[in-house]
This record gives structure tokens, C-alpha cells and sequence, in this order.
């Protein structure tokens, strides 16, 4: 039986790019060299690169801390733009919604083992980029204010009270 196993997306939405790497763990190691591969190989000319994600606890920039010595940690951390989506918010992520196309086009189905997951994504990967499958982000502002209403309120005393 296949252990469990942990997927990372990133997406580029606007651009039609995608990355998906599998990993047997999701430590705070793991995701800092997600990061560094990002940083180094997705985007190595970029000065700033944003990233919108849900607020796991190794989603932090002390986890290039964890993973590297400081000299590179400090390297990448200032490259990074990070904004985390409310807690309950995950459907406003956009590497959710790039989620859930692949568990449909491509993880509906038993896959026996982790080297065969990897050629798996990999394939749909490609796939996905060289189609440029782009993802039409439409909640607006407005939409946010009614969906979001509870959120909206503290905001609004918190801009009041300074």
C-alpha cells in the first residue's frame, strides 16, 4: 500500500504555468526548497515574486531558516511577496482551484506508487503549460465584500481605531 503523499502547486494563473512537485513529507524543509526551485529555476530573473497561499505553519520565510544556512536563507527571503488567504479561505487560493482540475483530469484513479505519481503530474503538467491553460480569476472586489462581510467589519474598526 502507497503511503500518503504531498502534492505542491504553483501557479502562474495569468501566465497559463504551472509547477507540481510530489514529496513524501510536507516539513518546513521541503517547502523552503520548493521555494529556492521556484526562485532558481522557475524564475531566476524575477526580483519579486508573489505568492498567495493558505497559512500552514511551514508556509513562513523562517522555514529558508530551517532548511539552509543563513547567507542563502537571507538570499531568497527578499525575493518572496507572501500574502495568505483568510483562515476557511482556501477556495480563494488559486493553486486550490489548479488542485482540483488535476484530481480530475488526472488523480481520479488508484496510482500504485510515488515514481509513477510523479511521471503521472509530470505528464499532465507539461500538458497543462503547453496548452497555456490559463485560470479567469473573476471575484471581484464586491464579491468579497458580501462574501467576506464578517472579515470586512474588523477591518473596517481596525482602519476606524488608528
Amino acid at each position: 500500500m502507497m503511503k500518503e503523499q504531498r502534492i505542491f502547486v504553483f501557479v502562474e494563473p495569468l501566465g497559463g504555468v504551472r509547477h507540481v512537485s510530489v514529496r513524501e513529507r510536507r516539513t518546513a524543509v521541503d517547502w523552503a526548497e520548493e521555494i529556492r526551485y521556484l526562485v532558481d529555476v522557475s524564475y531566476p530573473d524575477r526580483d519579486k515574486i508573489i505568492l498567495v497561499m493558505d497559512n500552514l505553519n511551514t508556509h513562513a520565510l523562517s522555514s529558508l531558516y530551517k532548511a539552509f544556512p543563513a547567507p542563502e536563507a537571507r538570499r531568497i527571503a527578499p525575493k518572496l511577496e507572501i500574502h495568505y488567504t483568510p483562515k476557511h479561505g482556501s477556495w480563494l487560493d488559486i493553486a486550490e482551484i489548479e488542485l482540483n482540475v488535476m484530481t480530475r483530469q488526472c488523480l481520479s484513479r488508484r496510482i500504485a506508487d510515488i515514481v509513477l505519481l510523479r511521471q503521472e503530474l509530470a505528464a499532465w503538467e507539461s500538458d497543462r503549460n503547453e496548452h497555456t491553460a490559463c485560470i479567469q480569476w473573476q471575484f471581484t472586489t464586491d464579491n468579497a465584500r458580501t462574501k467576506l462581510v464578517s472579515l470586512y467589519s474588523k477591518f473596517d474598526v481596525v482602519i476606524r481605531n488608528n
